[in-house]
């Protein structure tokens, strides 16, 4: 706006030959109300975004949020406590449950995440006691873990790592187990593989987040058309979850880089991305959103690149971001509004003479306090 001021200056110059007048156009600008509203605004929300526990890092991301229609989820950890249990342990071939649990957790408490201390717990809790047998454990992350167990290749994780990396071979009987076990209600299957074969099946259960279903609810009202969640868990187990929450979509059995291509895809066809995520393995999808939000007990990596932080474990605070950032963006357009045609009228009775400059200028000068002050407000609670 500032060169069309210029230009009406020296235009309005040219016509009158009055500098009193011309300098009305001058002395009544539109950018400093404009300007300074709107950083207050920002500002001020970014502050009560923090006093209801979500931490904003760059003031754009309101703007985000207020524009963005889909919403991903991550299912472990977001949707569910992160607090999963040991539900069942199945032995195969010439192991026992006792001997499958208690290798399980021999390798699994050098990496600490909440299914390897699921299994760690559900081991001690037994007083299945063991010794270090194993070399060292190489983690693979949003694989597995590999090791030498008693001079044999050991593999403990998902059935992607054992049966497609490793290429355990998966019979006719071991595939009706595991569909069995995901119709008894696992969560998810890790799987523990000796010497090339398959040595049992651990069950871990991990229940929803009491207020999950809710808060689906409550972010469907909130604005968002889109709601899908990403797993790397079974089809069976993200099915159940998808219908318990009313989902719109979900996709089951992906990994990282799945996670960060479907949401590649999304903003592709147009479509504005909110992912929440708390995992390492997250991190490709968080970096691929419009807004990214971490939680409160995500990795240290996936707090460190989200665009957003909750500093509680509640999801409702999502909602009340999104609210936050509508209230915000509503605040400044009509600010906008006001100051335009404001500041439009003090121009145009500066410039045919009917109120001096000095006295447009004051009335500017004034209003613009006002609206820089009536921006430091709180939206939520107006």
């Amino acid at each position: 706006m500032v060169p069309y001021s210029f230009v009406a200056f020296f235009g309005l110059l040219l016509a009158t030959r009055n500098l009193t007048r011309a300098s009305s156009v001058l002395l009544v600008d539109y950018s400093c109300a404009i300007k300074l509203s709107t950083s207050i605004s920002i500002i001020s929300a970014m502050q009560e975004a923090g006093r209801h526990s979500v931490m904003v890092k760059v003031g754009k991301y309101l703007e985000a949020m207020d524009q963005a229609d889909t919403i991903v989820f991550d299912k472990t950890g977001t949707l569910t406590n992160a607090r999963p249990f040991v539900q069942k342990v199945t032995p195969i071939g010439n192991y026992t449950r006792d001997e499958v649990l208690r290798i399980a957790a021999c390798l699994e408490e050098h990496f600490p995440h909440s299914v390897a201390n699921a299994i760690v717990k559900q081991a001690s809790s037994e007083q299945l006691h063991h010794e270090e047998e194993h070399a060292e454990v190489k983690y693979i992350i949003a694989h597995g873990i590999a090791t030498i167990y008693r001079d044999q290749r050991a593999i403990i994780g998902s059935d992607h790592f054992v049966f497609e990396d490793e290429h355990i071979t998966k019979t006719e009987e071991i595939e009706t187990l595991i569909n069995n076990l995901q119709s008894e209600g696992a969560s998810s299957l890790i799987f523990l593989a000796i010497g090339g074969e398959l040595a049992g099946i651990i069950s871990i259960y991990d229940p929803l987040k009491p207020e999950a279903k809710e808060t689906i609810m409550n972010i469907r009202r909130s604005g968002f058309k889109n709601i899908i969640m990403l797993t790397g868990d079974s089809e069976n187990a993200a099915k159940h979850i998808a219908e318990e929450l009313n989902i719109d979509g979900y996709l089951a059995g992906v990994l990282p880089e799945d996670k960060a291509n479907h949401v590649k895809k999304l903003r592709d066809e147009g479509h504005k991305v909110v992912m929440v995520g708390d995992g390492v393995n997250d991190t490709p999808a968080l970096s691929c959103a419009d807004v990214s939000i971490s939680l409160q007990d995500s990795s240290d990596i996936a707090r460190e690149l989200a665009d957003v932080t909750l500093t509680s474990s509640s999801l409702e605070e999502i909602v009340v971001f999104k609210q936050l950032s509508a209230l915000l963006m509503k605040r400044i357009k009509s600010n906008y509004r006001k100051i335009v045609t404001l500041n439009t009228g003090l121009i145009l009775l500066g410039m045919f003479g009917i109120l001096p400059a000095s006295t447009t200028s004051l009335i500017h000068n004034g209003s613009t306090f006002v609206f820089a002050m009536s921006s430091s407000t709180s939206l939520l609670e107006n």
